[in-house]
């Protein structure tokens, strides 16, 4: 079974530049040239360039700074999800059909709950799952865009937040929850998940040692449809 998240509608273009981090510049296919916000704090490395296909979306809220929306970027494979506020969603919709095996039977879920535990600096996790057979689970979800060879790879910056998260999902296996990290390939190349040791070689020793205290690691696939995106299975890791 597979779980469908709907996208509002989309316009389709080319970008001409992305700058300030959070702007990009495209060309809408009847002309228009529109600035669009960017909602990817990440460097977006391999994920655009110039004349690259895009999708946009287009808001009619009035306080907004920039109607527009930058939603998706096509490298020559296919869509690639650049909207990192979508991935939560989906990967929350694909729990609660239970599309992801081993965050089944959890009857309550809740999202952006703060973990604070003693001597830890408190974090928000992405989704906590009760009231289930097994203990409580915190997972946090990560948008995965970078395409190394052959396998998608995270984090595509040096990521100090992403440390910390994994810091925390050990310690929280200390005190007899699951700790879960999600990676969710939101692009469809790449065959396997591996860590960014070049980009971020702190992270992937941390992964690897909050592996071995107990934390859950799992990569799922995020497909797109024309007008909606879903998880559509787990794909392999190597550490």
């Amino acid at each position: 079974m597979q779980s469908h998240m709907q996208l509002p509608p989309l316009f389709n273009g080319r970008i001409l530049k992305r700058y300030k981090r959070f702007l990009a510049d495209v060309v809408l296919d009847d002309g228009r040239q529109v600035t669009a916000h960017c909602p990817n704090t990440g460097s977006m490395l391999g994920c655009w360039e110039v004349d690259a296909p895009v999708q946009v979306s287009h808001s009619d809220n009035p306080r907004r700074k920039l109607a527009w929306t930058l939603e998706r970027v096509d490298m020559g494979q296919g869509w690639i999800g650049v909207h990192t506020g979508r991935t939560n969603p989906v990967v929350e919709e694909a729990i609660r059909e239970d599309v992801i095996e081993c965050l089944q039977g959890y009857r309550t879920l809740r999202r952006e709950v703060t973990y604070a535990p003693e001597n830890f600096e408190r974090a928000r996790f992405d989704l906590l799952l009760t009231e289930g057979d097994r203990a409580d689970a915190w997972v946090e979800v990560k948008n995965v865009t970078l395409w190394q060879g052959d396998a998608l790879t995270f984090p595509d910056a040096v990521s100090v937040r992403g440390r910390k998260h994994l810091l925390l999902l050990s310690q929280a296996c200390r005190e007899g929850f699951r700790g879960v990290m999600v990676y969710a390939l939101n692009r469809p190349e790449g065959s396997c998940f591996r860590p960014a040791y070049d980009i971020d070689p702190a992270y992937a020793e941390t992964l690897r040692a909050a592996v071995k205290q107990g934390v859950e690691i799992l990569a799922v696939r995020i497909a797109h449809r024309p007008q909606s995106m879903h998880v559509i299975g787990e794909v392999p890791i190597e550490l």
